[in-house]
């Protein structure tokens, strides 16, 4: 039972670090030194994708699974939890490039949008 919750709590970290690899730049935008955190996860986010790596939270998320008495799923963490509810289709390499992809351009925005407003500051005070 440890093994089931521990793996359980390895998908919620995993889902709570993809969120924060698409999204995190909106925190930057109202606190800046989130971006010493946000840079190096939105990086690594977008090598697994465009590389079609495997998170090592996969890994370890199916050996807990596995010592817990359940079968392991094939795939990645992408292809099991997040495509299946927004995408209806399988998984492919073209797919995670999109994805990669998207990453990549939601925070190139976000990143532009805090230079703007940084420069914006820089010229009034």
């Amino acid at each position: 039972m440890y093994y089931q919750v521990a793996a359980d709590l390895v998908v919620l970290l995993h889902l709570g670090f993809v969120g924060f690899v698409v999204a995190g730049g909106l925190l930057v935008l109202k606190w800046r030194p989130v971006a010493a955190i946000h840079i190096p996860a939105a990086l690594w986010g977008a090598l697994v994708e465009l590389q079609g790596w495997y998170c090592p939270l996969t890994p370890l998320e199916k050996y807990l699974r596995k010592a817990g008495g359940q079968s392991a799923y094939s795939g990645d963490f992408v292809e099991r939890y997040l495509i299946p509810v927004l995408y209806p289709a399988d998984l492919d390499r073209e797919m995670q490039m999109l994805l990669g992809a998207a990453v990549v351009a939601i925070n190139l925005v976000l990143y532009a949008w805090v230079l703007i407003q940084l420069q914006r500051r820089r010229k009034r005070g």
